[in-house]
C-alpha cells in the first residue's frame, strides 16, 4: 500500500492555512504536483506561491465546500486541469465548540455539511477515476475527537466520527482494488481551529503541538501505507483505554471538565 510521493498529483482541501497549507507545502517539497482549494483567495494564493517554489505546476481553486455544486465542480476541474488525482486529502473542516445545551440543529447540520458530507461527496466524485486507473489514495483528516468524544464539541465529534467510520467501511469495500484509504486522527496542533470566533475555548488542558509534527506523521503514513495515524501517537493508547472502560473514561472526563470550569 505504500506510496512514492514524487510525481504524484495530490488534491488538498482546506489549504489556505493550518494543517492543509503545511501539508500541501510539504508534499510539494516531496515532488508532488499539488492542487489546493479553500474559500479565502488571498491566503490560498500565499500557500500556492510557497508550493510553486518546489512544484511549479501546482494550482489552486477558490471553492466553498459547503456548496454541493461547487464541490462536484472542483472534482471535474482537478481531473481535467491536473490530468488526474492520485491522492485526495480531505482536510477542510470547522469546529463549532459548544456545550450541547447551547447547540441547535442548524449548527449541527452546518458542521456535518463541511466535515462529513463535503469530503464524502468529493471522494465519490473522484473514486471512479481512481478505480478505472486501478490506483489511488484517499486521506481523510478526522480527529482524536472522533474516538475520545471531546466534551463541548459534540457536533464536531460526531462529524469526525462519521468520516472515520465511512473511511473504514470504504477501505473494506475497496480492498484489493488498488485504491487505499488512510484516516488521520490529529490532537491539538497550532492552527486557527482553536482560536476561531463563535467557538467556546477548548477544554483539553494540553499545549498545542507544532503542525510540522502532524505533517511529518501524515507523510510517513502515506509512504509506509498505514491505514491510521494518531498524532501525537500516544493518543491511540487513550482511545484504547476508553474502549476498555467507557464508564471510567466518561466519568473522568466529566470530572475534568467540572474542574476546568470551577464547578464542584
Amino acid at each position: 500500500m505504500g506510496l512514492t510521493l514524487e510525481g504524484k498529483k495530490v488534491l488538498v482541501t482546506g489549504a489556505s492555512s493550518g494543517i492543509g497549507a503545511a501539508l500541501a507545502e510539504k508534499l510539494a517539497e516531496e515532488g508532488s504536483v499539488v492542487g489546493i482549494c479553500a474559500r479565502r483567495a488571498e491566503r490560498l494564493e500565499e500557500t500556492l506561491e510557497r508550493c510553486k517554489v518546489s512544484s511549479p505546476e501546482s494550482r489552486m481553486w477558490v471553492v466553498d465546500l459547503a456548496d454541493p455544486a461547487q464541490t462536484e465542480e472542483l472534482a471535474v476541474k482537478a481531473l481535467t486541469e491536473m490530468g488526474g488525482v492520485d491522492v485526495l486529502v480531505n482536510n477542510a473542516g470547522i469546529p463549532k465548540r459548544r456545550h450541547v445545551t447551547s447547540l441547535d440543529a442548524d449548527t449541527v447540520e452546518k458542521v456535518m455539511a463541511i466535515n462529513f458530507f463535503s469530503p464524502v461527496r468529493l471522494t465519490l466524485a473522484l473514486l471512479p477515476h481512481m478505480l478505472e486507473r486501478g490506483s489511488g489514495l484517499v486521506v481523510n483528516i478526522s480527529s482524536v475527537a472522533a474516538t475520545l468524544s471531546s466534551p463541548g464539541e459534540s457536533a464536531y465529534d460526531a462529524s469526525k466520527a462519521a468520516l472515520a467510520v465511512f473511511s473504514e467501511s470504504m477501505a473494506v469495500d475497496l480492498w484489493d482494488s488498488g485504491v487505499d484509504v488512510m484516516v488521520v486522527y490529529p490532537a491539538l496542533f497550532e492552527t486557527e481551529l482553536f482560536s476561531l470566533p463563535d467557538n467556546d475555548p477548548p477544554v483539553a488542558g494540553i499545549e498545542p503541538a507544532p503542525v510540522s509534527e502532524l505533517v511529518d506523521a501524515v507523510v510517513e503514513g502515506m509512504r509506509s501505507g498505514t491505514r491510521q495515524v494518531y498524532a501525537p501517537s500516544w493518543f491511540f493508547d487513550m482511545a484504547k483505554g476508553k474502549f476498555d472502560n467507557l464508564d471510567g473514561f466518561l466519568s473522568g472526563a466529566a470530572e475534568f471538565v467540572r474542574g476546568q470550569s470551577g464547578r464542584v
